[in-house]
């Protein structure tokens, strides 16, 4: 049992760590401006948009049993804090994991 989760460990690894370098070798030869990165860029941000909404809209797991209107709550104020803080992900990820386990527990 330990060899097969230590042979999925070092597979997984390797899939990921080739992935990244191969990701930093071709990325020399993209300019920031291009409309292809421009693309990949957008891609990138609509995914996690459409996972965080997924989150939020149906949540699996605990989050489930937490009131829609508190998630949206949470998330509305994260957003506020994301802008005050001059879009550091730091504050509002602390902030939104604080404020929900507060509000679950109070309301």
């Amino acid at each position: 049992m330990a060899s097969s989760i230590l042979i999925v460990i070092i597979v997984t690894s390797l899939a990921t760590y080739l992935s990244r370098f191969l990701g930093v070798v071709s990325a020399e030869k993209i300019k920031e401006t291009s409309k292809m990165f421009r693309w990949f860029n957008c891609l990138a941000y609509s995914t996690l948009a459409a996972l965080i909404a997924r989150i939020v809209i149906f949540p699996s797991g605990a989050l489930s049993e937490v009131d829609y209107m508190i998630r949206f709550i949470v998330v509305i104020l994260s957003i506020a804090i994301f802008y005050l803080t001059k879009k550091n992900l730091v504050y509002p990820t602390l902030f939104s994991a604080i404020m929900l386990s507060f509000l679950i527990t109070y309301l």
